[in-house]
This record gives C-alpha cells, sequence and structure tokens, in this order.
C-alpha cells in the first residue's frame, strides 16, 4: 500500500507518517516546495529518512494531478491548508483557497486518474459553530463562525459530493481539537505549555490569555490520526466525528498546566482583550458514539492525560 500526506510536515501529517510507516506503508509526504522545507517534525520523530518527499501545490491542479499520476497512491490523506482559525479572520482568501480550493483540487484529480484513491480529508468541529450544551454528532447542522470554519465547511460538503455523484471513496473526519508536543507555538495550547515551563525555570514573564472562558473538547493527536487510517480501511466512505466526548474550559487547561510545574496559573497570566476572536465558540461538545461503533475507535489519552504528555516534552 502506498499513501499520499499532503501537509505531512504538521503535527497530524507525521504522526500519520509514523502510524502508516508501522503498518508497512510506503508513504510519500508533500510540502510546496519539499527542497527546502524542514520537515522538523519528521526529524523529531525520526522518520525523516523513511519517507519520500514530493512538491506539489494543492491550489493548482496540474501540480496536484501530476503528483497523483507520477506516485500511483492507494489512499490520499488531505491534511494541507491554513490551519489557525485567528488567522482566517486576516487572511479569509488564502485559507478559503488553500482549503476548499485545494481539496476541490485533489477531488478532481482523483476523479481525472480513474483509479480506486481513497480520499481523506481533514475536517473541523469548528463547522458546527457554538452548539450550546448540545454534543455536536454528524447530524448537528453546520453554522461557521470564521473563514476557516465557513472553507472547512465549504470542502466538506465538497468531498460529500464527490462521494454521491462519482461515487468516490471519500470521507472527512470532523475532527475536534487535538494536541501534542508537536503542535506549534501559535496554538494557545502549545503557548501555555511553554510559557509555564519557561516561568518554571525563573523566566520573569506574563502569560497573555484571550477569552479563557471556551470550553473544548481535546484529545491525544496520535489518537486522532488512526482514526484517519481506520475511516479510509472501512467497508463504506463516510463522515466521522471524532473526539474523547468530554469538554473541558481553557482555565482548566491552564491551570493544570501551571499545577504540572508547581506554579498558581493566576499568579502568572493576564486577560488580554486584543487576543478576542470577532466571532468566537463558546462551547465545543462532542458525540464521537459513531465513530465509536462503526470504526472501533475510542480515544486512549484524555485532556488531563494530553496535559501531562505535552507538560512533559517540555520539562527539563
Amino acid at each position: 500500500m502506498k499513501a499520499l500526506i499532503c501537509g505531512v510536515s504538521g503535527q497530524d501529517g507525521a504522526y500519520l507518517a509514523q502510524l502508516l510507516l508501522e503498518k508497512g506503508y510506503d508513504v510519500v509526504g508533500t510540502s510546496r516546495d519539499s527542497m527546502v522545507a524542514s520537515f522538523d517534525n519528521l526529524r523529531k520523530l525520526e522518520i525523516i529518512d523513511e519517507i519520500e518527499t514530493a512538491s506539489m501545490a494543492v491550489n493548482d491542479f496540474r501540480s496536484v494531478l501530476y503528483t497523483i499520476k507520477r506516485h500511483a497512491p492507494d489512499e490520499i490523506y488531505n491534511l494541507s491548508g491554513q490551519s489557525s482559525v485567528g488567522l482566517s479572520f486576516d487572511q479569509p482568501v488564502e485559507t478559503m483557497d488553500s482549503i476548499a480550493g485545494a481539496t476541490l483540487n485533489l477531488l478532481e484529480a482523483i476523479r481525472f486518474v480513474d483509479r480506486p484513491i481513497r480520499f481523506y480529508n481533514a475536517g473541523s468541529s469548528e463547522c458546527f459553530g457554538d452548539t450550546g450544551a448540545a454534543s455536536a454528532c454528524e447530524l448537528t447542522p453546520f453554522r461557521p463562525r470564521s473563514p476557516y470554519a465557513v472553507a472547512k465547511s465549504s470542502a466538506h460538503w465538497l468531498v460529500h459530493n464527490y462521494r454521491e455523484a462519482y461515487s468516490l471513496f471519500a470521507c472527512t473526519g470532523i475532527l475536534f481539537n487535538h494536541e501534542s508536543p508537536l503542535r506549534p507555538n501559535r496554538f494557545v495550547t502549545q503557548k501555555i505549555v511553554r510559557a509555564a515551563a519557561r516561568i518554571s525555570q525563573g523566566y520573569p514573564e506574563k502569560l497573555m490569555l484571550g477569552n479563557i472562558n471556551i470550553q473544548r473538547d481535546w484529545g491525544w493527536a496520535p489518537d486522532y490520526v488512526e482514526a484517519m487510517w481506520r475511516m479510509l480501511n472501512s467497508n463504506v466512505a463516510d463522515d466521522y466525528v471524532i473526539a474523547t466526548g468530554r469538554t473541558v474550559s481553557l482555565a482548566y487547561f491552564v491551570k493544570h498546566v501551571f499545577a504540572h510545574f508547581k506554579l498558581n496559573w493566576r499568579d502568572h497570566t493576564e486577560i488580554d482583550p486584543t487576543l478576542f476572536r470577532p466571532a468566537d465558540i463558546i462551547e465545543g461538545r462532542a458525540n464521537p458514539e459513531k465513530a465509536r461503533e462503526f470504526l472501533g475507535w475510542r480515544h486512549t489519552v484524555g485532556v488531563d492525560g494530553v496535559i501531562a504528555n505535552m507538560c512533559r516534552a517540555v520539562s527539563p
């Protein structure tokens, strides 16, 4: 089996590559320019020498088609695209192009080559918007509240349409928040962990945060990439919510990170109103029962384990 991972240099791409290598796959990972890309996460996992890298611009149909025809993968995982909700408010056009446009290029290229390629698309819980106390499942309507969520919603329905109209084996994983030590510093979870680690070592700084009352379902990224693989190796193509089923506040996350370093979070944090998003989701709750029933998937690490793992990774 050969897999093509678009966005292999990111958190999910690196863990997915590691999983597929363990399962005996040949793995090709793409970057816009593989000759200059650092692939740091692949180096951290010590798998860079086991992966073939290729240059591919997902927003260029000819580049996508050429890459698929050249490498002839059995499975394609689309994990590429602008990944920051906050940044999407500043760069909405780039966000839509890199997510929805790229997804369309991949789907159309698969249709064009006319081979039984199985396709995974990275969806997002952001598509649901704010569902309040209700737990979102696959039938919950989308009410996106950011350019990022609009782009992800568009990509989701493209996948759904190509599955119905052209009989492609195409799935979307509607993933809730999932973290690991490979998260970039621009993500709030990694920002919190690294700041707490520095403060514990004597650095005199304050951690500036936005709305700490938001609530999210945080899981462990290596668990979630297994769900991706299970989707493409099931008998029927479908979409699945992937989450732990437990939601906690950002304040909870901050408190327990600082407690790991034996610090009181209130002594070292401040609220910065400029970090509030124009439109944010207050609660994110999930019902992952369908994935449990039909994929046999369930998380192995909950939010407390995620916090402990991320803190240990930066501890001296």
